[in-house]
C-alpha cells in the first residue's frame, strides 16, 4: 500500500488537526490513526520533529501543562490553513481512498474465511462413522462452535468498524455520502458472498 501521506501533507495536516483545538502529542498521534481507519499510526519520533519545526516556523507555539506538552495553533499557522483548503481537500480525500482499501481487504478476507469455512463444512459432511453412516451430531456440534467463531468476528467487526466512524465524525473528520455508500456496498458485497458460500 502507497504512504498514506504524500510529501508535506503530514505537515500540513498536522496544521490542520491543531486547528481544531489543542492537543498534546498523543492525542495528535491518536487523531491520525482514528482519521485514517488504523492504516497510519506514526511513532513519536515522527510526529515531534515535525511539530518542533512547527514550532520554528511560528505555525505552533506549545506549552507545558504538568507532565503533558500542549500543542496550539498560531494565527499564522490558522492563516496557512485557511490558504491551503484545497489542499486539504485532496489530503481527505486520500484519507477516504485509503479506508476504501482497508474495505476491500477486509471484503477479501471474509471471503477467503468463507472458502475455508465452506470446505471445512464439507469435510465435516464427508466424514463418517465406522458403520459407514453419517455421525450428524458431530456435524452439527462441529458447525455450532463454527456458528459462534462467526458471531464473535462479526460483532468484533461491527464494533471496532461503529469505533473508528464514531471517532472519525467526533475528531472533525468528513464522514462523506460517497464513503457511507461505499461502506453499504462492500456491507452488501459481503452478505452476498455469505449468502451463496452457504448455499453452496
Amino acid at each position: 500500500m502507497p504512504p498514506v501521506f504524500s510529501h508535506g501533507d503530514l505537515r500540513l495536516y498536522l496544521l490542520n488537526l491543531l486547528d481544531d483545538g489543542p492537543r498534546h502529542g498523543y492525542d495528535i498521534i491518536q487523531a491520525l490513526s482514528d482519521r485514517t481507519g488504523g492504516t497510519y499510526t506514526p511513532s513519536a519520533g515522527t510526529i515531534y520533529p515535525r511539530l518542533a519545526k512547527l514550532e520554528e516556523e511560528g505555525l505552533v507555539s506549545k506549552t507545558v501543562d504538568g507532565r503533558k506538552t500542549i500543542y496550539e495553533i498560531t494565527e499564522t499557522g490558522h492563516a496557512e490553513v485557511l490558504a491551503r483548503r484545497d489542499d486539504l481537500a485532496g489530503i481527505e480525500a486520500g484519507l477516504a481512498d485509503s479506508v476504501r482499501l482497508i474495505a476491500d481487504e477486509v471484503r477479501g478476507s471474509v471471503r477467503d474465511a468463507m472458502r475455508s469455512l465452506r470446505a471445512d463444512l464439507a469435510a465435516a459432511g464427508a466424514e463418517q462413522r465406522p458403520d459407514g453412516e453419517p455421525a450428524p451430531e458431530d456435524a452439527r456440534t462441529r458447525s455450532r462452535e463454527q456458528l459462534q467463531r462467526a458471531d464473535a468476528a462479526v460483532n468484533d467487526f461491527r464494533g471496532r468498524m461503529r469505533a473508528d466512524l464514531r471517532t472519525h465524525v467526533a475528531r472533525g473528520g468528513d464522514l462523506t455520502e460517497a464513503l457511507v455508500d461505499d461502506i453499504v456496498a462492500g456491507l452488501d458485497d459481503i452478505a452476498r458472498e455469505v449468502t451463496r458460500s452457504l448455499a453452496g
